[in-house]
């Protein structure tokens, strides 16, 4: 699809006939209309923030397509990944053309169809792509109500819209495919548009079924895993034993002698097999693993004493956070450190992805959360301009951030530019997911607060250790395969991810109003595990670290916690979450928790720019063994305009339970040489009889405000929770990430 300066009128004709709308910054319309444009549009309703992903690409493809013959399909460079945005998207579409929910058309991430809305990730596809659908749609509504308006010699504000159609006063209906068909449109739109008002909503905040959901409650081909293209074969990848083994000897010619065996790919030290059934492909692998002589260097620290290896790694030190007030005076001080461990994402289903290179293009379909990225990454893995390779995405089973999703993208584009005309599916087995994708980074907090002589907080410390929490691809060297290959690409240098999002220091600043107040990011560049974005990136440890340092503080100021934070919290609308919780909770004052049990209190804004959320939690350990256990979670979430209820629920449901497993189960282990927690047993999470009685989530919905995204807002309050809860419950005090139930029994029987 050709971009918005490279469409004629000739292209529509041939189509068939579109209305086609895509945004620029400018205010005029790109050409002149047969009939007086619509009115100018009173002043905006939102200000210009809300024109999402519009603000950086101002040039656009289409967002909307509305054929001859009233189809209607809308775009988004975002793409689904289990979070229930491709249903919200379809919604917001649906409520601002009028139009049922069921007709669109919704194409998600395609580089060779949709905009570059970059990284599917930080909560941002309601803020970004939902925000810029809310007004290409609008837009494309007044356009039509506008032709409508020529054509019936009716004045504009006299018609309404209504099932895809424009509705005049006397009945008259001219359906959006007539008007499209009778007077072909190309234009830039405006960036902002009169949007419906909130309060005549009728798909928009309702709980619409997600569309993705049928096919996987029912065994249908939902993910990339699924595909199966038509001469396809089977692919198995070899990966070394270690980070920097270098493979010495192998045994092609027997590997190849196997059935069904297509092919035994090299390059350097990328090592591949592909069959024409998948069981071959994996008797292939194994047997070119056991004939494989690779090289092995102890690199790795020790992984019980990682904490002081980060602590003493250079670092690059920043003050990113100063309040001053002398006349504030700290009497009592206490201080605490924190620690996390390297995490895993622990997708369910291992990466898999589909490569096809016919006519000198390689086509690659992969859940890899940016396509566009991921894309420039291979094309310069492979030496050949963009425009060579295409990227679709699809669907997998597992994501939560930059896991191996992009690398299998990357094996599948090699292997199939080695095997020309014919699809190539590569499927990574446990072991490769568990022991090579990049990994949540471990994380050091030190914290230090005085309170006064009014229990207040006076003076607040906060300083934070971490690796980058972003090494996804847009370069080669982010890639395994063009790590591995014969002319390897390097690691690219890490950098720190900028304020106000940040990434290490995601949300190290309070959101409280202390007097005084010191933040210090240390930036650590050398990167002993390998590791990138995971979700809520550095907001889950920093959030841990404050929530459980405010509980602490709380005891040490003889005041409930509930209190204690509203006591330090200006922002009406996290005080009405926190509020929200509690009352929904049932947290009294002096309250005390059965034996055996305890209550946590936890909350935050995400990023302190996106969606606020607090919850509370109560824990059940068993003093025997240690064993802590959810019992029940109640949470409060304020993310703007609700689109989607349910979605919403999901998504912090979702939080709960994954920050839930991180925080008591889950740490990478390795020794001086190999990653060693590599399957389920050695990495274990929650399990089905660890699921809590009861979560429930209440939502504070802001009608006309804008999207604030809940994808990850509730990862940092649900670690903080249970290990407030924890800390309620065993009497003592763990700030070391995970909170297990050796943990747990050792601090019992201290």
């Amino acid at each position: 699809m050709n971009g918005p300066g490279n469409l004629d009128r000739r292209q529509i004709l041939a189509g068939g006939g579109a209305l086609i709308v895509s945004f620029s910054l400018s205010d005029a319309f790109a050409q002149d209309q047969a009939a007086p444009a619509p009115a100018p549009a009173p002043a905006p309703a939102h200000p210009p923030k809300w024109i999402g992903s519009l603000k950086e690409t101002p040039f656009l493809d289409s967002w909307v397509r509305i054929d001859a013959d009233g189809g209607i399909t809308v775009f988004t460079g975002k793409a689904e990944l289990g979070q229930g945005f491709k249903t919200a998207f379809q919604q917001i579409a649906a409520e601002e053309l009028d139009v049922p929910f069921k007709s669109l058309k919704v194409v998600t991430a395609d580089t060779g169809r949709t905009a570059n809305e970059g990284y599917t990730a930080g909560s941002h596809s309601m803020q970004d792509s939902g925000t810029a659908i809310l007004n290409a749609a609008a837009q494309a509504r007044a356009l039509l109500i506008a032709e409508a308006a020529r054509r019936l010699d009716v004045p504009a504000e006299n018609l309404r819209t209504e099932n895809g159609a424009v509705i005049a006063p006397d009945g008259q209906r001219l359906g959006y495919g007539d008007l499209v068909a009778g007077n072909l449109l190309h234009i830039q739109a405006q960036p902002e548009s009169t949007l419906k008002d909130p309060s005549k909503y009728t798909v928009v905040g309702q709980p619409v079924p997600r569309v993705d959901i049928p096919a996987k409650v029912t065994g249908g081909a939902s993910y990339v895993q699924d595909m199966r293209l038509p001469g396809m074969v089977h692919a198995r990848v070899v990966r070394p034993p270690s980070y920097g083994a270098q493979l010495i000897d192998y045994d092609a010619a027997a590997i190849e002698a196997m059935p069904g065996v297509v092919k035994v790919i090299r390059s350097g030290n990328f090592l591949g097999v592909a069959a024409k059934k998948e069981f071959q492909a994996i008797k292939a692998m194994r047997a070119l693993t056991a004939s494989a002589k690779w090289n092995e260097t102890a690199r790795l620290p020790k992984q019980e004493d990682i904490a002081r290896v980060l602590l003493g790694l250079p670092s690059q030190d920043s003050t990113i956070f100063e309040r001053k007030n002398p006349a504030a005076v700290g009497l009592k001080t206490i201080e605490a450190t924190y620690t996390r461990p390297y995490q895993s994402h622990g997708s369910i289903g291992p990466s898999c992805a589909v490569g096809h290179h016919v006519d000198d293009v390689t086509t690659v379909w992969t859940h890899t959360q940016g396509v566009f990225p991921d894309r420039a990454g291979i094309a310069e893995m492979l030496r050949v301009p963009p425009a060579k390779v295409r990227l679709i995405h699809a669907e997998g089973s597992g994501c939560y951030g930059h896991n191996g999703a992009d690398d299998a993208a990357a094996d599948a584009a090699l292997i199939a530019r080695e095997m020309p005309d014919v699809p190539v599916r590569v499927q990574w087995m446990r072991d490769q997911e568990h022991g090579w994708e990049p990994y949540g980074p471990a994380m050091v907090t030190k914290l230090k607060a005085s309170l006064d002589d009014s229990g207040a907080i006076a003076d607040w410390n906060f300083e934070v250790w971490s690796n980058t929490h972003s090494m996804r691809p847009g370069g080669a060297g982010s890639l395994l395969a063009a790590q591995h290959m014969a002319q390897p690409f390097a690691v690219p240098a890490p950098k720190p991810l900028p304020l106000p999002e940040g990434g290490g220091d995601r949300n190290a600043i309070p959101i409280y109003t202390f007097p005084n107040a010191h933040v210090v990011h240390h930036f650590i560049p050398a990167m002993p595990i390998r590791i990138s974005a995971m979700r809520g990136l550095g907001a889950y440890h920093n959030v841990f670290s404050i929530e459980s340092f405010m509980d602490e503080l709380a005891i040490a100021a003889n005041a409930d916690p509930v209190e204690f934070r509203l006591k330090h919290l200006e922002d009406s609308r996290g005080r009405d979450v926190i509020k929200k919780t509690a009352e929904a909770f049932g947290w009294k004052k002096g309250q005390k928790a059965p034996d055996g049990r305890g209550y946590g209190f936890a909350f935050a804004r995400y990023k302190n720019l996106a969606a606020y959320c607090a919850i509370a939690t109560e824990i059940e350990i068993n003093r025997e063994t240690g064993c802590p256990r959810l019992v029940r979670a109640v949470a409060a979430v304020d993310s703007g305009q609700v689109v989607n209820p349910d979605g919403i629920i999901n998504q912090v449901e979702g939080a709960i339970m994954q920050s839930m497993s991180w925080t008591l189960y889950e740490a990478v282990t390795f020794n001086d040489t190999r990653i060693t927690s590599i399957d389920w047993q050695t990495y274990p999470i929650v399990r089905f009889d660890a699921v809590p009685q009861s979560i429930e989530v209440h939502i504070i919905d802001r009608p006309g405000l804008p999207y604030l995204g809940a994808g990850e807002t509730g990862q940092g309050p649900a670690a903080a929770s249970v290990a407030n809860a924890v800390a309620n419950a065993a009497g003592k005090r763990l700030r070391d990430l995970p909170l297990n139930r050796k943990k747990i029994k050792d601090a019992i029987d201290v």
